[in-house]
């Protein structure tokens, strides 16, 4: 069960990031084209929240299986001062946290929004926002905090 959670959250993982810039790019055009905020963008800026809820949803199952994380948590004097062990027991899961509270309010606060200029800006800010974050807290090959492949 761990390695397929792994390998989901690991394939999961480019879902989320093509949404991301997917959806920021529409937002950057239709901002600076005055565009109007049609029901495809609409459909974009839910569908982007969607896969990251469903990307934060299979990621907090890992956590909880994960061996890693149980060691960190139990040997956390020691684990605290290992880089793999404090990236993954808590870095990781804080910063994809905050990343998906992001583009949640940047998702329900665009929504409200009563111009079409004002939702494509919020989408930009708050997605924008937590892309750079996902983009941290990605176990990149080159990461200097942690690395993993690019398909696990």
């Amino acid at each position: 069960m761990y390695q397929t959670l792994t390998f989901l959250h690991s394939i999961f993982r480019w879902l989320v990031l093509i949404s991301l810039i997917y959806s920021i790019f529409r937002a950057y055009k239709g901002y600076r084209s005055n565009s109007k905020f049609s029901k495809t963008d609409d459909s974009v800026r839910h569908w982007t929240a969607t896969i990251a809820h469903i990307q934060l949803f299979l990621g907090i199952i890992l956590y909880s299986k994960s061996p890693i994380v149980s060691y960190f948590w139990k040997n956390f004097k020691v684990a605290k001062d290992t880089g793999d062990l404090l990236f993954f027991g808590l870095i990781h899961i804080s910063l994809m946290l905050i990343s998906i509270v992001m583009i949640t309010i940047g998702s329900a606060l665009a929504k409200r929004k009563e111009t079409d200029k004002d939702k494509f800006r919020t989408i930009l800010l708050w997605f924008g926002v937590g892309l750079l974050i996902i983009l941290i807290a990605i176990p990149w090959p080159f990461s200097p905090l942690a690395n993993r492949p690019y398909f696990r």
